[in-house]
C-alpha cells in the first residue's frame, strides 16, 4: 500500500475508498483558470510546458482531486501530421479538413517535433506535482480525430461529412486511421516514458456508428494503441462514451480500466465489462449546474453500494466537466468522496 489512492487502486489494491478526478477539470470551472485566460489563450496555455503544467495542476489545489490530467488537446495529433489548426470560440476548426481536400491525405507527414512541449510538461508536473497525486496522460483514440479531421469542426455534432466518408470510403478511412494510431502510439508511449501515472485514450465518439461496426472496424486500432502503452507497465483507460453494450467487448486485452459514459448503467457496465477490467465514472456532469446541493447529495449517496463491493472503481463524470458547472458542487462532490464512509471492511 502506497501513499496514493489513485496509484493503488490502479494495481488492485482495497482501499478506504474510490479515488476521484473529472475528465476537464483543469479548465474553465476553476476561476484560477479563467484569470490566466486573461492574459493566454488556449494555445499559448497548451503550447508553453511551464503554462501547461500549471494548468494541469490547478485542480490538484483548488479541487483536491487524486489525479492531475496533462492540460493538452485531442487534436494536436492532427496538427503533428500537418493539418492546420485554430482554437477559436466554437471550438476547433481545419482550415483544410480531409473532407474538402481528400487527397490533401496523402501529403499529411508526421512531423514528432510538435510534440515535444507535452514531454517537457510532463517532465515539469513529474517535478512539481505531490507525491500521493497521480498524472495522467492522453490521446483521443483513433474515430474521433478521425472525424474531427474529415469534418473539420465540431459545430456539427453528428459529424455528418466524416461518417459519410467512413460509409463511403472503407479504404480511404483505413488508409486515415492507421496513420493516426501510428503517431498516436509514438505519441502515447512517449509520455509514459516521461512518467505518467495512467493513460487515457479518449473515444468521445464511439457512439456514433453501430456498436458492431465499432468493434469490427475500431477496436483493433485501440488495441494497438492501448498495448503499446501498456508494455511500458502503464495502466490504460479506454473511454468509448456511447458504446453501451459494446462494452462487453472492452475485455482486459483492451484495456486496464474502462470509462463509463453517464447515459449507461454503472452496475449494468460493470456486469458486461471482464471482471478484470476496472471501471471509472460516471456521474452525469450536467448535475453539477444546479442550486440544490441536497438533489446533488442525493444522487451521490447512490453510489455507495457500488463503491462497497467494488473496489477497482475510479470516481468520475460520465464526461467532461463544462463552463456553467458550478465550481461549489465539484468542490462538493471531491469532499462527499472524501468524507464518505465507504463500509470497505
Amino acid at each position: 500500500m502506497s501513499n496514493s489512492i489513485f496509484t493503488d487502486t490502479l494495481k488492485g489494491i482495497k482501499r478506504e475508498r474510490p479515488p476521484v478526478w473529472f475528465m476537464r477539470q483543469a479548465g474553465r470551472v476553476l476561476p484560477s483558470y479563467l484569470e490566466l485566460r486573461k492574459q493566454h489563450s488556449f494555445r499559448e496555455l497548451m503550447l508553453s510546458p511551464e503554462l501547461a503544467a500549471e494548468v494541469t495542476l490547478l485542480p490538484v489545489t483548488d479541487l483536491g482531486v487524486d489525479a492531475a490530467i496533462l492540460f493538452s488537446d485531442i487534436l494536436i495529433i492532427p496538427e503533428a501530421l500537418g493539418m492546420d489548426l485554430k482554437f477559436t470560440d466554437k471550438g476547433p476548426i481545419f482550415d483544410a479538413p480531409l473532407q474538402d481536400a481528400g487527397n490533401q491525405f496523402s501529403s499529411l507527414k508526421a512531423d514528432s517535433s510538435k510534440l515535444e512541449h507535452i514531454y517537457k510538461a510532463l517532465d515539469i508536473i513529474k517535478k512539481q506535482k505531490p507525491a500521493d497525486v497521480a498524472l495522467i496522460g492522453f490521446c483521443g483514440a483513433p474515430f474521433t480525430v478521425f472525424c474531427y479531421m474529415v469534418e473539420g469542426n465540431s459545430t456539427n455534432h453528428n459529424f455528418s461529412n466524416a461518417i459519410r466518408l467512413f460509409y463511403n470510403n472503407p479504404k480511404l478511412s483505413a488508409q486515415i486511421l492507421e496513420t493516426i494510431t501510428e503517431l498516436s502510439i509514438e505519441y502515447a508511449t512517449t509520455q509514459a516514458d516521461h512518467g505518467i501515472d495512467l493513460f487515457q485514450l479518449f473515444e468521445t465518439h464511439a457512439g456514433l456508428i453501430p456498436s458492431e461496426m465499432y468493434i469490427e472496424r475500431i477496436l483493433p486500432y485501440v488495441k494497438r494503441i492501448t498495448n503499446s502503452v501498456r508494455t511500458k507497465n502503464i495502466p490504460v483507460t479506454f473511454f468509448p462514451k456511447g458504446l453501451g453494450t459494446g462494452l462487453a467487448h472492452i475485455n482486459h486485452d483492451i484495456a486496464d480500466f474502462a470509462g463509463i459514459d453517464w447515459q449507461y448503467s454503472l452496475t449494468e457496465a460493470r456486469a458486461l465489462c471482464d471482471t478484470k477490467v476496472g471501471v471509472q465514472g460516471n456521474l452525469d456532469p450536467r448535475i453539477l449546474s444546479i442550486d440544490n446541493q441536497d438533489i446533488l447529495k442525493a444522487e451521490l449517496e447512490k453510489y455507495k453500494a457500488f463503491g462497497k463491493q467494488n473496489y477497482n472503481w475510479i470516481f468520475n463524470t460520465g464526461h467532461g466537466l463544462s463552463p456553467d458547472n458550478k465550481l461549489e458542487n465539484v468542490k462538493f462532490v471531491v469532499d462527499w468522496v472524501k468524507n464518505t464512509n465507504w463500509d470497505r471492511d
